[in-house]
């Protein structure tokens, strides 16, 4: 059953089990017993924390997140980091309501710092939204010491960033370190020098897919 159906991530579950809930409830009603066995099957399908296995090649940044690489550019890190505002390149991964929300550690290292900072909750696919919308940021240091930075980004369904992530943690890759409900964006900023090997349009598996490789 484990090989062939997800484990549902443990966020997931008070919502599957409210869906079972008004399915008991209703039994006596057919139309409330399948939407409430409708809600449950979608909801134990969003939360879904399927297995993956990382790469084992020293040095390679993977997805931190399912789904579809929307922007590759440069950009500043998040202000609230208290880094330099030094363009970096980053790779934007956007997540549809289809995808697997769990969110995995890109790199192996130690999670130096990990800053919330609350905002808009406008269409996470737009350029805007690395900049408006609400978003939680993960610092990690590589064991080679570049450092990698993960950002959860809120979208318009989503209302609820989890990271479980905490500073002094040790991370390896491919780690499920968090997720967001209902529809979301993850940016990736990677050490100066680092060259992106994936394009617009792919769509990526987190924890699995190579983004980069680091300096």
């Amino acid at each position: 059953m484990r090989s062939a159906v997800p484990p549902v991530h443990p966020a997931g579950r008070p919502f599957v089990a409210a869906g079972l809930g008004v399915a008991l409830a209703g039994h006596r009603h057919r139309w409330v017993r399948r939407a409430g066995l409708l809600a449950a099957g979608a909801c134990a399908g969003f939360f879904r924390h399927p297995p993956r296995v990382p790469p084992s090649r020293p040095g390679v940044v993977v997805a931190p997140a399912d789904g579809v690489v929307c922007v590759i550019d440069t950009a500043a890190p998040p202000g609230e980091l208290g880094m330099p505002d030094t363009p970096l390149p980053r790779v934007s991964i956007f997540l549809s309501l289809l995808d697997a929300h769990v969110q995995r550690a890109p790199v192996s290292g130690e999670v130096i710092d990990v800053q919330h900072r609350p905002g808009r909750f406008g269409s996470a696919d737009l350029a805007a939204a690395s900049t408006d919308n609400e978003r939680t940021s993960l610092r990690i240091r590589a064991v080679n010491g570049a450092e990698v930075v993960a950002v959860q980004i809120a979208g318009l369904l989503a209302r609820r960033i989890v990271c479980d992530a905490r500073r002094g943690d040790k991370l390896s890759i491919g780690d499920t370190y968090g997720l967001i409900r209902f529809g979301s964006r993850l940016d990736t900023y990677l050490p100066a020098g680092a060259e992106p090997v994936v394009q617009v349009g792919q769509r990526t598996l987190a924890g699995e897919t190579v983004l980069a490789v680091l300096p």
